[in-house]
C-alpha cells in the first residue's frame, strides 16, 4: 500500500457498523453475530491507528528525541524579550588577578582649517570621535624565586630559604594555564593533542597528558564545596528544572541527571536513570518544591515535591498524532495549550486568574471527552492472557493528559512555572556534543569530573563571568554563588 486516505479509511469503517445495526434492528443478524462484527470492527480502529502511527516519521517537531538534537522552542517566549540588567555581566567581567587591560588613549589633534588654512590650536574644542583598536599580545610571564643556602659558622647547619606554598617542585604552572588548559579540555572540548600543541605554541613547554589530567581531577577536587552550596541552593529554589540523558563511561551506559534553577545548574553521573538514582544523589527525595519534567514516571514517586509536565514535549507529541491520524481533539488540544502559554508569556503576573484558569480547566476536560469518543475503544483482556494490551500513541498521550492535567496546566496557575522544561534541555546539549567528540570517557572518575566542572562553569556564565575566569576563581578558592 503506497499511501492511505485516512479519512476515507475511518469513513468506511462507518458505514459497516451502521449496515450492522440497522441490519441488528432488522432482525436479520443475530446478537453473537453482532457482537463478533463489533469485536473486529474494534480491532481494526485500532490497527488502522497503529499502523498510521508506523508509517509516520518521527523528528524534532513530532516527537520527544534526545535533548541534542531538538531545536529551541520559542513557543513561551513573549513577543518582546525582556530586558536584561546590563550591569551584573559588566560587574563579573574584570579578568582575573593574573590578567591586565592596557589602555592607551591618542590624541589626533586638528592643527589649521581644511577649507581657509586658519590656525585652530587655541580654538575651543567642540567634540571627539573615536575609534578603537582591540588586539592581543602574547606574553609569557617567568617568575623566577631563588632560596638563599647558608651555612651556619657555629653549627655547620644548612639553612635554606622558604618558597611559597605553590612552588612544590623546580617548575610549576600558573593559575593562568591552568584556566587556559582546562577551559579547552572541558568548555571548549579539544582534544589533548591539539591543547598540547596550542600550550607549546604560547608557553614553548609541551604539558604531558598526565599532567593536564591531573589538572581536571584537581579542579574537580577544588569544586567539593561549590556543589554542597549549589546543592543547598537548589533545595532553596521554588521551581526545578530535572532530565536525564544517557553518555558511555568504560564502554558501558551511564546517565547524566541535570538540576537547574535560577543561576544554577548541577550535573550528576550515575549508572541508573530511574528512582534508584534519584535516591541515591539525594536532591528530589529532599526537594519541596515544583520539578519541571518530561512525564518520566520516576518523578511521580516524590510526595514531597509537585510537577510540572513540559509543554514542549506535549506539543511536540501532539504534533505526531495529528501526522499519523488527524485527531480533531489532538489538534485542538495543540492550539488550546499554544494560546495560554502565548497569553500567560504576554502578562506581567505570568498567570491566569481564578476565573479564566478555570474556564482552561474546563475546555482542557472537554477536548479529551471528544478525544475519548474519537479514539478507537481499547480491546477487552482475553481471560487468563497476562501483560499489557497493546495501545496506540494517541491512547498513551489521551491517558497521561487525562491523568496529569494539573501538572500539564501548572504553568498557567504559578508564574514561577515555565511553560518548558528546555533550561534542563539546553544543560544537558554539551554533554551529548562532548561524547560525539571524545566517543565515551575511559574512567568513572573522569566522567564525575566533567560532570561537575561543566556545571560549574555553566553556572557561572549565567552569572556573567568568562570560563577563563571562572576556572581560576575555582582554582584560587574564591567562588561564592552569593556574589551574583
Amino acid at each position: 500500500m503506497a499511501s492511505v486516505n485516512t479519512s476515507s479509511i475511518r469513513e468506511e469503517i462507518a458505514n459497516v457498523e451502521q449496515e450492522i445495526e440497522r441490519l441488528s434492528a432488522d432482525g436479520k443478524v443475530s446478537d453473537e453475530s453482532r457482537m463478533l462484527f463489533n469485536t473486529l470492527l474494534m480491532i481494526v480502529n485500532m490497527l488502522v491507528a497503529i499502523f498510521l502511527e508506523k508509517r509516520t516519521r518521527k523528528g524534532n517537531k513530532n516527537s520527544s528525541i534526545p535533548s541534542s538534537q531538538t531545536d529551541e522552542d520559542t513557543s513561551s517566549k513573549s513577543s518582546k524579550p525582556p530586558s536584561k540588567p546590563p550591569s551584573k555581566r559588566a560587574e563579573h567581567a574584570e579578568p582575573f588577578a593574573n590578567s591586565r587591560t592596557e589602555e592607551t588613549v591618542q590624541i589626533s589633534p586638528v592643527c589649521r582649517c581644511q577649507h581657509c588654512g586658519e590656525n585652530l590650536r587655541n580654538v575651543k574644542l567642540d567634540d571627539y570621535e573615536r575609534r578603537t583598536r582591540i588586539d592581543i599580545v602574547f606574553e609569557k610571564r617567568v617568575e623566577h624565586t631563588d632560596a638563599e643556602i647558608k651555612t651556619c659558622p657555629s653549627c655547620e647547619c644548612v639553612n635554606k630559604g622558604v618558597f611559597a606554598p605553590d612552588l612544590a617542585g623546580p617548575e610549576q604552572y600558573g593559575l593562568g594555564v591552568k584556566a587556559f588548559a582546562l577551559n579547552l579540555l572541558v568548555a571548549q572540548m579539544v582534544s589533548f593533542n591539539r591543547v598540547q600543541s596550542l600550550l607549546k605554541s604560547l608557553i614553548g613547554r609541551a604539558i604531558s597528558e598526565a599532567t593536564l589530567l591531573k589538572y581536571v581531577l584537581q579542579l574537580h577536587q577544588a569544586l567539593a564545596p561549590w556543589e554542597d552550596q549549589a546543592i543547598e541552593m537548589l533545595l532553596d529554589s521554588k521551581v526545578m528544572n530535572v532530565d536525564e540523558t544517557s553518555m558511555r563511561v568504560n564502554k558501558s551506559n551511564h546517565w547524566v541527571h541535570v538540576y537547574s534553577s535560577g543561576d544554577i545548574t548541577l550535573k550528576r553521573l550515575h549508572p541508573r536513570r530511574g528512582k534508584e538514582a534519584m535516591d541515591e544523589i539525594n536532591i528530589i527525595p529532599r526537594y519541596g518544591g515544583v520539578i519541571v519534567h518530561d512525564c518520566l514516571s520516576s518523578y511521580f514517586s516524590y510526595e514531597k515535591s509537585a510537577d510540572a509536565l513540559c509543554g514542549s514535549h506535549l506539543m511536540r507529541e501532539l504534533e505526531f498524532v495529528i501526522n499519523s491520524n488527524d485527531y480533531v481533539w489532538a489538534r485542538t488540544m495543540k492550539r488550546l495549550l499554544k494560546e495560554s502559554c502565548a497569553e500567560v508569556s504576554s502578562r506581567k503576573s505570568k498567570k491566569l486568574k481564578a476565573d479564566e484558569y478555570a474556564n482552561l480547566q474546563k475546555r482542557y476536560r472537554n477536548i479529551l471527552t471528544r478525544g475519548a469518543a474519537e479514539l478507537p475503544p481499547r480491546p477487552v483482556r482475553p481471560s487468563g492472557k497476562r501483560g499489557r494490551l497493546a495501545q496506540s500513541d494517541a491512547q498513551n498521550l489521551w491517558k497521561r493528559l487525562k491523568a496529569h492535567e494539573q501538572a500539564v496546566l501548572l504553568f498557567a496557575k504559578r508564574a514561577e512555572v515555565p511553560f518548558t522544561n528546555n533550561r534542563a534541555e539546553r544543560d544537558l546539549r554539551m554533554g551529548k556534543v562532548k561524547q560525539k567528540v571524545s566517543g565515551c570517557f575511559r574512567q568513572q572518575r573522569y566522567a564525575e569530573a566533567y560532570c561537575r566542572i561543566s556545571s560549574y562553569l555553566q553556572s557561572m556564565a549565567y552569572q556573567g563571568y568568562n570560563p577563563l575566569t571562572a576556572i581560576q576563581f575555582a582554582l584560587a578558592g574564591k567562588f561564592d554563588l552569593n556574589r551574583g
